[in-house]
């Protein structure tokens, strides 16, 4: 049976390739043909390999506050509303995710998120009503535009952990602390497609409110945090888990140019640099070799980053002007070493709590 009637199936599959993420569900739904076609691996390897992979930021985001009713005024929230609002890169639209089962009222606050293919995999966090660390996993297929609950996280109460995708498969899960505050050592990788856990090897340190990313070469990197005893007192530190070996390697002891705060750290995408983060005193710094470099001054109007994304010799900043200012977005590009700002409509501009990138 032909995919699309009168036209061969290579001219086919080079129409349904350009359908829009968004109309993926629809699109499946029209027959059994397209539904193989699209769901198949192939399909989303030759959106990649022909250029037409969306590109999407994903971030926790802060819903807008209500109205007071017939005042005009805003009521100030206690605890702001945390829901996923998904930007568009090529089409510069807007829009947001339902939310997972259960998480009506707000997802868990510091929640992680993570890309894997054509899933979103949100994580742990805080119940927004009792504060208990959540070691529960949700994953939304943008193919079916449906989610689905995955496998809890094990090994006990873990807040403030760093996790990286591979993009394709695993997430890495490491550090964080657990109920009494004890910063951990330990680290988990999650098998996206058979919904299953496995335990890895502990790492060298303890790290708290550490951050990690995914390299090119296939290793996981977990940057910074720090020690039960130190409680804030960041490190310098790094360590890398080499997924193929199984193992982790030494120590790099001077990863970060100084002792701060990792959570702009990111890896450098398909870019020349090893990796980007933003300096305390607003700059971007792109990591050249064992050396962070002055790429670029932050835009004025950002004193507060909150999350920092690479993509394609691009690099997406999502920050404020102070605490409780409006969050804008800046994409810069590296090779003009030049600033867009991103355009934003009213309901997303709250704060921002995490982010990832997705190629759809």
């Amino acid at each position: 049976m032909e995919l699309i009637s009168g036209l061969p199936d290579d001219v086919a599959r080079d129409c349904l390739i350009r359908v829009s993420y968004e109309q993926f569900a629809a699109a499946a739904a029209v027959c059994r043909g397209w539904k193989t076609e699209i769901h198949s691996p192939e399909f989303h390897r030759q959106r990649r390999s022909t250029g037409h992979a969306e590109k999407v930021m994903v971030t926790v985001q802060a819903q807008p506050e209500p109205e007071k009713s017939g005042t005009g005024s805003t009521k100030r929230l206690t605890n702001p509303v945390y829901r996923l609002s998904l930007f568009n890169l090529g089409t510069g639209d807007w829009s947001e995710l339902p939310a997972p089962p259960g998480f009506g009222s707000g997802l868990p606050v510091m929640c992680q998120v993570a890309g894997v293919g054509y899933d979103l995999v949100v994580m742990g966090g805080l119940d927004p009503d009792s504060w208990k660390a959540s070691n529960s996993v949700f994953i939304y297929n943008f193919l079916s535009g449906r989610w689905r609950s995955g496998t809890d996280m094990p090994g006990g109460s873990r807040s403030f952990f760093a996790c990286a995708s591979d993009s394709h498969r695993t997430v890495f899960v490491a550090g964080g602390h657990d109920d009494e505050k004890n910063a951990l050592r330990s680290a988990l990788a999650y098998d996206v497609e058979t919904d299953e856990w496995v335990q890895l090897p502990d790492m060298a340190a303890e790290r708290d409110e550490c951050k990690a990313v995914y390299r090119r070469d296939g290793s996981f990197v977990v940057v910074g945090g720090y020690r039960t005893e130190a409680q804030g007192g960041f490190e310098r530190t790094a360590e890398a888990f080499d997924a193929a070996e199984g193992k982790w390697g030494q120590v790099e002891e001077n990863f970060l140019g100084c002792a701060t705060c990792p959570r702009t750290v990111v890896d450098g995408g398909d870019g020349d640099e090893s990796g980007y983060m933003c300096s305390g005193g607003g700059d971007l710094m792109a990591k050249r070799g064992d050396t962070w470099q002055k790429v670029a001054r932050v835009p004025g109007e950002i004193c507060n980053v909150a999350y920092v994304g690479a993509l394609d010799g691009s690099v997406l900043l999502i920050g404020s002007n102070g605490y409780g200012g409006v969050h804008m977005g800046y994409v810069f590009d590296v090779k003009s070493c030049s600033w867009r700002k991103l355009e934003s409509p009213e309901g997303f501009h709250g704060h921002v709590q995490s982010g990832c990138i997705l190629e759809i």
